[in-house]
């Protein structure tokens, strides 16, 4: 065996020895369990029903918005939000820099080449000499030099899970963008259709108004009523109007702004009614641990604890020899002897362990002070998850009570509608005031209007939950 071979070989026994020797320290990989322990999850829904998997959390955003018009505009907002768009551009950053980790395990190749020619000659043109100054002197070479230069095998690994882990935190961070874009698009869609119905309920409420404003100051000219009662009447009609004309403000102001989540400018947004929201009927939680580990925020605590972890072993890897090994071969007519031709072979190879043995206490304090990292992330993301689940409890009570009051909005619109048709029953048939009349509809309008907004929480509370959930599958 060469002398390099062996040189080599022994420097590799002495790498391979040193990693067997702290691959326990630093060579474990992130275990929740073991660096967390047991999280408490009991109860953490309240009195919640929890049932399998198969619950929200397991939706895609086009099984909870079934609607067809409001999956073309989430399909385009996702295609043409600026946000989305730079996560998906920050994501090939990350990677590209993983990929970068991942080549540094390799030894660095260089090739280099040289050449030189020389000519001498007498400036005299002494005959005695002129033989020794014939011709050029050409010197060539060429080599190719393989190493790793100072390198901490440990640190590599431990920076390369690092660079995973920020890796998963961008794609993490990305269906954070993606869930809350599509939450948002909803809520617009759904309120530009609850300000539809509140704009048609307000145009009958001015209509009636209008007709009893007429009817007063016809009476007035009869001398049947007085003008203060008219003026009054006038009064709370334009108030109608200026109500009216606020909520159509409202429905453009916020088809504008499902615009600006759309990349577009302002324009007219197609829509349905509110009741093209069908609620899924299965409202359960799933279980606990694996349910609330799909929320971005939950993940985004534990990927910083997975950080957290691989900083600590990377400190502590700090303590470990690095390691410097190059082999060069040369091909070269200049071997230091004199001018050979043609060229020859030159083999060189150089290996050095670097120990660390005092450094001010500077690699004791870095391992120290990631240690207490790990415990802040730990902290962080026991806390995180407990938050995450009394946010998912908090949501599904909102959904449950929307329903129960969907009941009761119900029956106060039927009671409503009975009593607003009796009363204009007895208008036609008897001399009661139309004021009667105007009240009651108000009364039926002011329930429809509950009715309406009841709707419209409920939809909401049901994103909530979507999004306290993780934003449901992709």
């Amino acid at each position: 065996m060469s002398t390099m071979k062996k040189t080599l070989y022994n420097v590799l026994v002495c790498v391979l020895v040193g990693a067997a020797m702290t691959s326990c320290a630093v060579f474990k990989s992130y275990d929740r369990d073991k660096v967390v322990g047991e999280v408490r999850t009991d109860g953490i829904y309240g009195n919640a029903q929890s049932g399998d998997s198969l619950g929200l959390g397991d939706l895609s955003w086009r099984e909870l918005f079934t609607d067809p018009t409001l999956q073309t505009l989430i399909e385009k907002a996702l295609a043409q939000n600026t946000d989305v768009r730079n996560t998906d551009l920050q994501i090939q950053q990350v990677e590209y820099a993983l990929k970068a980790s991942r080549l540094a395990f390799i030894p660095s190749i260089t090739f280099s080449a040289n050449g030189s020619i020389s000519k001498t000659y007498d400036p005299y043109n002494r005959n005695s000499l002129r033989g020794n100054f014939d011709g050029n002197t050409k010197t060539y070479g060429a080599s190719l030099t393989m190493g790793w230069q100072n390198v901490n095998f440990f640190a590599l690994r431990n920076q390369l899970k690092g660079a995973k882990v920020t890796v998963e935190q961008i794609k993490n961070a990305r269906q954070a963008v993606q869930a809350g874009l599509v939450a948002n698009v909803a809520k617009l869609y759904y309120n530009i259709c609850m300000l539809d119905e509140q704009i048609e309920l307000m145009e009958q409420t001015v209509a009636n108004w209008k007709i009893y404003w007429d009817m007063q100051a016809r009476l007035m000219e009869a001398g049947q009523a007085n003008r203060a009662a008219v003026s009054s009447i006038e009064a709370t009609y334009w108030s109608m109007v200026g109500a009216l004309d606020e909520l159509k403000d409202n429905r453009t102001i916020t088809q504008t702004s499902l615009c600006t989540l759309l990349g577009e400018p302002s324009h007219f947004i197609e829509h349905t009614t509110l009741a093209s929201f069908q609620a899924p009927s299965l409202i359960t939680t799933g279980a606990p641990i694996s349910i609330l580990s799909r929320r971005p925020d939950v993940k985004e605590a534990e990927l910083k604890l997975q950080a957290a972890f691989y900083d600590k072993q990377e400190a502590a890897s700090a303590f470990y020899p690095s390691l410097t090994l190059s082999a060069t071969g040369t091909f070269t007519n200049s071997a230091g002897i004199g001018i050979v031709n043609p060229g020859v072979m030159i083999g060189n190879a150089i290996a050095s362990l670097a120990q660390p043995i005092f450094q001010n206490g500077a690699l004791r304090a870095r391992y120290k002070i990631a240690k207490k990292d790990i415990e802040i992330a730990k902290n962080n993301f026991v806390q995180q998850v407990v938050a995450a689940g009394n946010e998912v409890n908090t949501a599904m009570l909102e959904v449950h009570c929307a329903e129960e009051h969907r009941i009761f909005y119900g029956h106060e619109v039927d009671a409503n509608a009975i009593a607003y048709e009796a009363t204009r029953k007895l208008y036609e048939n008897s001399s009661i005031n139309y004021l009667n009349v105007i009240t009651a509809h108000n009364a039926l309008i002011s329930s429809r209007m509950s009715q309406i907004g009841n709707r419209m929480d409920a939809i909401d509370a049901t994103v909530e939950l979507y999004l306290a959930l993780g934003g449901g599958t992709k």
